[in-house]
């Protein structure tokens, strides 16, 4: 017997004919990969961008030659890959928010005696994109373009926390949250509840919640749409953590360092609250522990 193929779908014709219908079909593709579809169904992701299995099959393969996607671990799709990331990365840097950040993180760095942090949401990951270290022992040894799963890791988290919960939805739609540690939300109720109490907070506090033996905390960073387009965070060893005294200027430090590049950015909003204690950092373990029980 034949081997019955569902019938092609029809590709929709441009309107302007100065556009270019392949490169359309690229970006399009690019930019659903980037929301969270791991094009683990083609036929389902065919009919959601409108075009044939054949013509997806194409531009998956085009792409990863171009390094502008790569496959997921263990054959579960694709993800953005390093060769896009690279083009973002320049971009970002001729654009405002690197080239903003970059002398605010040193001196959030030099402040605090503590590794700072830039790194934008790609997918379900974090991408860092930049890096200030003091001349501290304990100094951050992460590499621009590391990815982290963003539900686990402090930037990630205070990003999430700030976007519609309908569109967080969307995003882990039919993914695993994977454990990294004892501390990791699992379930979309613990996932909802971190993210609740990380933006009760207004930022997301890590007591070795990530890595065992480094302490960090995140804010978010804004643009002019009031919408999180990046994070910082600073991070060190748990006694430059130490006391509420302690606590409470990494706090309005890194609150004031993210304001001021938010500002820049187009954004147009109140200062954050000075906050927190360290009854209050806890809040976000303490919540997800209540949504697992």
């Amino acid at each position: 017997m034949a081997d019955l193929q569902p019938p092609a779908v029809a590709e929709e014709p441009t309107e302007d004919l100065y556009l270019s219908p392949p490169v359309q079909r690229a970006a399009r593709l690019l930019r659903h990969i980037a929301e969270g579809d791991a094009i683990t169904n083609m036929s389902r992701t065919a009919r959601e961008l409108g075009i044939n299995r054949t013509t997806l099959l194409r531009l998956l393969h085009t792409l990863e030659a171009e390094r502008f996607i790569e496959p997921q671990p263990n054959g579960q799709g694709w993800r953005i890959g390093v060769g896009l990331i690279g083009l973002t990365a320049q971009a970002f840097f001729s654009e405002d928010l690197v080239q903003t950040s970059v002398p605010v993180l040193t001196r959030l760095a030099d402040t605090l005696s503590l590794s700072a942090h830039l790194g934008v949401l790609d997918g379900l990951e974090i991408v860092y994109l930049v890096r200030r270290v003091p001349n501290h022992r304990y100094a951050s040894n992460i590499r621009i373009g590391s990815r982290l799963p963003a539900h686990a890791a402090n930037m990630g988290r205070i990003i999430l926390a700030y976007l519609p919960p309908e569109r967080v939805d969307r995003l882990y739609a039919g993914s695993v949250l994977k454990a990294v540690t004892s501390h990791t939300a699992v379930t979309p109720a613990q996932l909802h509840a971190q993210l609740d109490a990380d933006r009760a907070c207004g930022l997301a506090w890590s007591d070795g919640n990530f890595e065992a033996g480094i302490s960090s905390v995140a804010a978010a960073i804004f643009d002019v749409t009031g919408l999180p387009v990046a994070a910082l965070n600073v991070s060190g060893h748990p006694a430059d953590f130490a006391g509420a005294a302690r606590r409470g200027q990494i706090a309005t430090e890194v609150q004031a360092a993210a304001f001021e590049i938010s500002q820049r950015l187009g954004w147009r909003n109140t200062p954050p609250r000075q906050s927190l204690t360290d009854h209050q950092s806890a809040d976000g373990a303490q919540a997800v522990a209540r949504a697992s029980s």
